[in-house]
């Protein structure tokens, strides 16, 4: 399995935009009756390579949703993207969810499904292909999208890696 480069961001002064991705209702019964609660899965991103995911629990919606925002605040990561696609080809695994991520060139836009959709768009990513397999449990899909993008590489980091020049790669 690859070695994963994470590189963590700091809130700070980024300006991100939330996308809820899932709302779940959970039903508590006690002797006195029904207890509702509510968790969100909220993803952020500033469309320019930074993207985070939460969870929020609470009694009330809106409330989960502030909560799962500051957990996305504190998980956040930067995506690396050239000319709107990611740099290669990636797969994830997350419990049963399977995500499969390819590069796309300029004009295809963002082929994904809903909660992979979501984290790809707040990245900043606009296209690629992608294919979600296994289990289409929101909270695993958007880990495991997470995950793979966290093992992408950048050309230049490879190429040090490599001790190779990419002027000799692209000049032959």
């Amino acid at each position: 399995m690859a070695k994963q480069h994470i590189q963590r961001v700091k809130a700070g002064d980024l300006e991100l935009k939330e996308k809820v991705v899932a709302i779940n209702r959970v039903t508590k019964t006690t002797k006195g009756g029904r207890n509702f609660s509510f968790s969100a899965l909220v993803v952020v991103g500033n469309g320019k390579g930074v993207v985070g995911h939460g969870l929020g629990k609470a009694k009330e919606v809106q409330e989960a949703i502030n909560k799962g925002i500051d957990d996305a605040k504190k998980n956040l990561i930067r995506v690396p993207i050239i000319h709107g696609t990611i740099p290669h080809e990636q797969f994830a695994k997350e419990g049963a969810a399977k995500v499969l991520i390819k590069p796309a060139a300029h004009g295809t836009g963002v082929i994904a499904g809903g909660s992979m959709r979501a984290v790809l768009e707040s990245a900043g990513i606009t296209d690629v292909l992608t294919k979600s397999l296994g289990s289409t449990n929101p909270h695993n899909v958007v880990k495991a999208t997470f995950k793979a993008l966290a093992m992408l590489r950048e050309p230049i980091q490879v190429a040090r890696d490599r001790h190779v020049s990419l002027k000799k790669v692209f000049n032959g």
